[in-house]
């Protein structure tokens, strides 16, 4: 499993910010932070930059999704063995941008477990979270869709939510690693989040669009 507590996983989705180069750009920042401070730091770049990323930087680079799929017919799918193959340490499963229903995360899990892929899977409830904790991924994210993408965090908005899913998710395995994002952008958040009992976060845009990610990325890591 991909680094210590608390993980910090920036996820660059499909911001224009990042296409082309500025993928590499902004993996070799998070890189360097995390080779200068020791801070858990991983990156999720764009699917089509995946092997580039995961070939020149050392933190670990987790692919945005996994389809339940094996190798062979299945153009359009990302398939866990490419994922691998491409030189990634784990992907998201399940995030709110990109459901599947329980069954199909479950197989996600397992299949990418058989690799050696570490996996985060997203939920966007307590109940969500406690359900999918039966698989026992690496970690679960719990993200309320409503907070994706604005300037509240989940910490300030909601944080009974946080403690709640900590407390459902440990009651079925003490092993999930269990993270909180929407609307997470400092150093701040990510201390409450750990108060409140999270062992990292899940962020994207507080990072991925802000015009100065190195100052944004020390100042996430400030406290931890």
């Amino acid at each position: 499993m991909s680094g210590k507590d608390p993980a910090i996983i920036v996820n660059f989705k499909v911001y224009s910010e990042i296409e082309g180069e500025n993928a590499l750009r902004l993996s070799k920042i998070c890189d360097s932070i995390a080779d200068e401070t020791g801070a858990n730091i991983i990156v999720c770049p764009p699917m089509v930059e995946l092997s580039y990323v995961a070939d020149q930087v050392n933190i670990p680079v987790y692919s945005q999704n996994v389809d339940p799929r094996k190798p062979g017919s299945g153009t359009g799918f990302t398939t866990p063995s490419l994922v691998k193959s491409a030189g990634a340490a784990g992907t998201l499963i399940n995030h709110s941008e990109h459901k599947q229903p329980a069954d199909d995360v479950g197989t996600c899990v397992q299949m990418s477990k058989d690799l050696g892929l570490d996996t985060c899977v997203c939920a966007d409830t307590v109940e969500v979270a406690a359900d999918l904790a039966r698989f026992s991924p690496c970690f679960i994210a719990v993200e309320p869709p409503e907070l994706i993408g604005g300037d509240v965090s989940v910490t300030t908005a909601n944080p009974d939510i946080v403690r709640n899913t900590v407390e459902a998710v440990k009651s079925v395995d003490k092993g999930i690693r269990v993270l909180c994002g929407a609307g997470v952008k400092n150093g701040n958040d990510v201390r409450t989040a750990v108060d409140l009992g999270a062992e990292g976060v899940l962020l994207a845009s507080g990072v991925t669009k802000a015009s100065n990610p190195d100052a944004v990325i020390r100042d996430l890591i400030k406290f931890i």
